[in-house]
């Protein structure tokens, strides 16, 4: 896996605006500097995408697979509704990690359950914009075993 795709879902483009106190003050950008910062150390190309239509999210994480790319997903509400996304990582076999910058246990009820999870490699979710780095790391680990 020399190239990961960070592909981010719903409301992602308000971040650094949309509830700070959840979400951080941060920006989707200054997230996709910080990310590409540090892919270059771990020697990762960078592709990152986000979108509020869950049609691209399916047609990039399929995209991903067949390029045998790694996935970051952060995936917003659709991890909670959407077979579709699940559907593509599983048929896809693109090793995908997926992402909250909050930690949705600790939130409403609806949150707690993710259609993707079962078929990620991991999940990463509270620690803020840094789990996007964690994520990076945790395939860049899983890619030299």
């Amino acid at each position: 896996m020399r190239t990961v795709f960070v592909i981010n879902g719903p409301n992602l483009n308000l971040l650094g605006t949309r509830e700070p106190g959840v979400y951080g003050s941060l920006t989707l950008a200054d997230i996709g500097r910080r990310l590409k910062t540090k892919a270059e150390t771990l020697g990762i190309a960078l592709e990152f995408r986000q979108s509020n239509h869950e049609g691209d999210l399916v047609d990039w994480i399929q995209e991903a697979g067949q390029a045998g790319a790694g996935v970051v997903l952060n995936a917003g509400a659709y991890t909670h509704t959407s077979i579709a996304l699940r559907d593509a990582i599983a048929g896809s076999g693109a090793v995908t990690v997926e992402v909250h910058i909050s930690n949705v246990h600790a939130r409403e009820p609806f949150r707690h359950r993710s259609m993707i999870a079962p078929v990620c490699a991991g999940v990463i979710c509270g620690f803020g914009a840094a789990g996007y780095e964690l994520a990076l790391d945790g395939l860049a680990g899983l890619a030299e075993k």
